[in-house]
């Protein structure tokens, strides 16, 4: 593997992994704080209860927590890694990393609670308008931090302010 190549993916698993820590924040605040859909301590092990049912998370119990956020902050290093694999390609095409961030979002939701329909019946209501914009909107909170993230760390980042010599 070539020295830029581990770059771009060091760059992407913390870059992933940052926003995974920034979707918890935001759905502490809105789905636990101000939308009362699951207490706070219920976000770690949702991750289990979305891949294997609810029946399996519950048995699991305090594994449960353990697991969820092994699955969570799994799934947010791969993608971010995949994100930075493809960022220099982005950036050659002109595309701003924002940008590729607020298009990733809705995608990578639909991947992944596809993925969730497929593999059981213990799912959310994906027809549920709320569960579809709530699951859009909180990726982006995944999305922006990850990319900008990558752009930066990788050297990629703009000069804002700066002026040219």
């Amino acid at each position: 593997m070539t020295r830029n190549k581990r770059e771009l993916l060091r760059a992407g698993i913390l870059g992933g992994l940052l926003g995974g820590v920034v979707i918890w924040i935001y759905e502490a605040m809105v789905w636990v704080g101000i939308q009362h859909l699951l207490p706070l301590a219920g976000i770690p092990r949702n991750a289990v209860g979305l891949v294997f049912g609810k029946a399996v998370q519950d048995q699991l119990g305090a594994i449960s927590y353990g697991l969820g956020t092994a699955i969570h902050f799994g799934f947010a290093a791969v993608w971010g890694a995949l994100f930075a694999l493809a960022w220099p390609g982005l950036r050659r095409r002109g595309w701003e990393a924002t940008f590729a961030a607020l298009l990733m979002a809705p995608l990578l939701w639909i991947v992944m609670h596809v993925a969730i329909a497929v593999v059981g019946d213990d799912h959310p209501d994906y027809l549920d308008p709320v569960v579809v914009i709530g699951g859009f909107l909180s990726h982006l909170f995944y999305t922006v931090p990850m990319a900008l993230w990558v752009k930066r760390t990788t050297g990629e980042a703009e000069t804002f302010g700066k002026v040219p010599h």
